[in-house]
C-alpha cells in the first residue's frame, strides 16, 4: 500500500512575493522564510512520489456562480499566476487524484472534481516555496473557506481521514506527503457575499461572481483593498493552535463554530481547515502524528500570523 510519509502546514501571503523589501528588517518574516526552507528540506528528504495539497480559493479559480465545498483536480491543473506565484500547467498525479475522489464518495462525501482546474495562491504559494522545481506531481484539494456556508471543522477532519484511507488502499507502493496551505490568524477586508454594505464590498462580490472569464480585470482594485486593510492578528490563538498540532489532539478546536473561529482568528483563520485535514490524514492506527513548529511570527505587513509546522506519522509505514 502507499504510505503517508510527511505533513507540512504553512501560511501563505502573496505580499511575501511582492513586498518583501518592506519586511526584510523584521525577524518574524525571516523566521517564516527560514521555516519554509526547513520544511522544503524535510520534504526533499521524505522523497514523496506525489503530494496532496489542501488549500483555499481566493476567487481566482472558483466563483460564486458555483461554489463546491470540496474540489479535487483530476486532470489539467493550472496556476493562476497572480502576484508572482506559479502560473500555467502544474504536474498532477491524475490516477491518485481519481482514487481520492472515489474514496471520498465511498465514505459519504460528495466532492466536485475538475478536469480543467485553475488554482491560485491558496495552492500555489506552498508549491512555490516548498516544491519550487514543480517536479513532484500533486493532487490539489480545494476547500471552500471564504464563501459561507463553509464545511464544518469536523467535516474537514473527516475529509483528511478519508483522503488517507484512499491513499493507503490504492494498491500502489508510493510515498505520499500532504501540504496544508493557509492561515494562521488574519482578517481579510472581505464581506460576507450576502451582506455587501460598502462600495468596496459590492465590488468584491461582483468580482467573486463574475470573475470566471476575467478575474484579472478586478485584480488591481482587489490588491488596493488588501493593502489598505488594518492587521488583526491573534498571536495567542495562533500559538494555541500550533500547540494542539504538537500534542496531536485537535478535539478542543473541532467543536468550535465558524463564528467562534472568526472572532478569535479572523475570517482568514477559516483556512485552518486545510491544516485540520492534513493532520487527520497523517493520523494512523498507531495514533496522531508528531507535530513540530518550525516557525511562527506575526507579520502585520502581511496581515497574518505566519507559521510553519511539520507533522511526522507515528506509524512505521514511513520507513518501508
Amino acid at each position: 500500500m502507499s504510505r503517508l510519509v510527511l505533513g507540512v502546514g504553512a501560511s501563505h501571503s502573496t505580499l511575501m512575493n511582492t513586498h518583501w523589501a518592506e519586511v526584510d528588517h523584521l525577524p518574524a518574516a525571516h523566521r517564516f522564510r527560514d521555516g519554509l526552507a526547513r520544511a522544503r528540506d524535510a520534504l526533499a528528504e521524505a522523497r514523496p512520489d506525489a503530494v496532496v495539497v489542501i488549500g483555499s480559493n481566493h476567487f481566482r479559480g472558483m466563483f460564486l456562480d458555483l461554489m463546491p465545498a470540496f474540489t479535487v483536480g483530476v486532470g489539467e491543473v493550472r496556476g493562476a499566476g497572480e502576484a508572482g506565484t506559479p502560473g500555467g500547467p502544474l504536474p498532477v498525479d491524475t490516477e491518485l487524484a481519481r482514487r481520492v475522489v472515489d474514496g471520498l464518495v465511498t465514505d459519504g462525501f460528495d466532492p466536485a472534481f475538475s478536469l480543467r482546474l485553475t488554482v491560485d495562491h491558496g495552492i500555489t504559494h506552498s508549491l512555490q516555496h516548498l516544491l519550487p522545481a514543480l517536479d513532484v506531481p500533486i493532487v490539489p484539494v480545494v476547500v471552500n473557506m471564504f464563501a459561507p456556508p463553509l464545511p464544518s471543522l469536523r467535516r474537514c477532519h473527516a475529509l483528511g481521514a478519508s483522503i488517507a484511507a484512499a491513499v493507503r488502499g490504492d494498491g500502489q507502493d508510493k510515498r505520499i506527503a500532504v501540504i496544508a496551505s493557509g492561515g494562521l490568524s488574519h482578517r481579510l477586508p472581505w464581506p460576507k457575499w450576502f451582506a455587501a454594505l460598502s462600495d468596496d464590498d459590492r465590488f468584491l462580490v461582483e468580482a467573486w461572481l463574475n470573475g470566471r472569464a476575467s478575474w484579472s480585470e478586478y485584480e488591481v482594485r482587489r490588491r488596493q483593498i488588501i493593502r489598505a486593510a488594518r492587521p488583526d492578528i491573534n498571536e495567542e490563538f495562533d500559538r494555541w493552535f500550533l500547540g494542539l498540532l504538537e500534542t496531536g489532539d485537535l478535539s478542543a478546536l473541532l467543536h468550535r463554530t465558524d463564528e467562534q473561529i472568526e472572532e478569535e482568528g479572523g475570517n482568514g483563520a477559516h483556512e485552518l481547515r486545510a491544516w485540520i485535514a492534513m493532520a487527520a490524514a497523517l493520523t494512523s492506527a498507531e495514533g496522531p502524528p508528531a507535530g513540530r513548529t518550525l516557525a511562527y511570527g506575526a507579520v502585520p505587513d502581511w496581515l497574518t500570523g505566519m507559521g510553519v509546522s511539520l507533522l511526522t506519522p507515528s506509524s512505521k509505514e514511513t520507513t518501508a
